[in-house]
């Protein structure tokens, strides 16, 4: 049976413009409402929330309900691993940070080309073999947003890796990047259990265009929007949906549509086909918002808010003025923040994006498009 996952990557703020700023009270009544509703698998990782996420995650749940009653799921961090000498010494952080003595699921975090400098140069299968020996780890694993061929060579070197987190969602079902149907079905064929990340892709599934939310309403209007991408993952035989909500009300949604995730019949699983052919068509930058990018920036950059406003704008009409660029306007004026035309091309982000963004040329466009007199910019 698929349970409904609690990801810890995007938890409410307290200022959207610091996120480790996490607003507590808001989080501490998002678990409860988790938990009251009868799931219990929490998922973060040692970067989230800037490092603080595993953190959390701790004074969230950890310190709050007995640990018989939840799982948890976090990942080695490969963005960081030179050496093999790091591996004791982060894993125990992870421990301490998480608050627990063993981890239910452990994952290699983002096995892909982006990572290779980790997975090819140190021995991090027999590490977290080890670690489960030692009864630290219950299930070993992967996340990846590599593609199916990619997906389907660690799977036959590593026999002994357990389950899967792949990005799944309608949008990126035939994309020919992200190939997550070819994806699933590489883990079906080696008998893996999938955990689905990214249902609504960053929240784009949850905020069609006009267009699009005009064909699902007239086929039923009951329907949310979230329902249909909700919908289409829970009957994947996965046995963990992701949810990513960012907001106590959202979660509360997201509960909702996956407890009424009934399957999708022939003729709404055509109206996807072409909700997805309006979407892609009205996306500028494909991001997820998943914030490696903004990790990695040396000129303190947030990419992903800035890719946000980007897109928000360009759906809005580009050559009109929105409130997109007023927004932006603000951002520059806080402290010890990057802007786009800020960006020195060290391709280091491009590294880290597991969309494969060619992030410092989109940002020429978005300092194009909002660095101008009409949004408040001067020379």
């Amino acid at each position: 049976m698929t349970n409904l996952g609690f990801g810890m990557m995007r938890l409410p703020l307290l200022d959207e413009n610091d996120f480790t700023k996490i607003d507590y009270n808001q989080v501490n009544q998002m678990v409860d409402a988790y938990m009251d509703a009868g799931f219990n698998h929490f998922d973060t990782a040692y970067i989230y929330h800037e490092g603080i996420g595993e953190i959390a995650f701790r004074k969230s749940v950890v310190e709050r309900y007995p640990r018989d009653s939840f799982k948890i799921a976090t990942k080695l961090p490969l963005f960081v691993i030179t050496e093999e000498s790091q591996l004791e010494p982060i894993f125990a952080e992870q421990l301490k940070n998480c608050g627990v003595d063993y981890f239910d699921y452990y994952m290699l975090h983002n096995v892909s080309g982006y990572t290779e400098n980790a997975w090819k140069n140190v021995d991090l299968y027999s590490f977290i073999n080890k670690k489960k020996e030692e009864g630290c780890i219950k299930h070993i694993g992967l996340s990846t947003h590599g593609n199916a061929e990619f997906l389907e060579e660690i799977l036959f070197e590593h026999p002994e890796l357990e389950f899967v987190l792949l990005q799944i969602n309608y949008l990126d079902w035939e994309d020919e990047g992200i190939e997550s149907r070819k994806c699933l079905e590489v883990a079906r064929k080696y008998g893996k259990p999938v955990m689905i990340m990214e249902p609504y892709k960053g929240g784009f599934l949850a905020d069609v265009p006009e267009e699009a939310e005009k064909i699902m309403k007239e086929y039923d209007s009951d329907r949310s929007v979230v329902s249909w991408a909700m919908r289409f993952v829970a009957n994947l035989d996965a046995c963990v949906v992701l949810t990513g909500a960012s907001s106590l009300e959202q979660l509360e949604d997201n509960i909702k549509e996956f407890e009424n995730a009934n399957p999708l019949n022939d003729a709404e699983l055509k109206i996807l086909e072409e909700v997805s052919e309006i979407i892609n068509s009205n996306i500028t930058v494909d991001c997820t918002k998943c914030r490696y990018c903004v990790d990695a920036c040396s000129e303190d950059i947030d990419i992903a808010k800035l890719f946000d406003l980007y897109n928000k704008h360009k759906m809005q009409g580009e050559n009109d003025w929105t409130q997109y660029g007023n927004a932006y306007l603000n951002y520059s004026k806080l402290p010890d923040v990057g802007i786009a035309s800020d960006c020195i091309e060290c391709e280091v982000c491009i590294e880290e994006c597991p969309q494969q963004i060619n992030i410092p040329e989109v940002l020429k466009d978005v300092a194009k498009t909002f660095e101008t007199e009409g949004y408040g910019f001067t020379d």
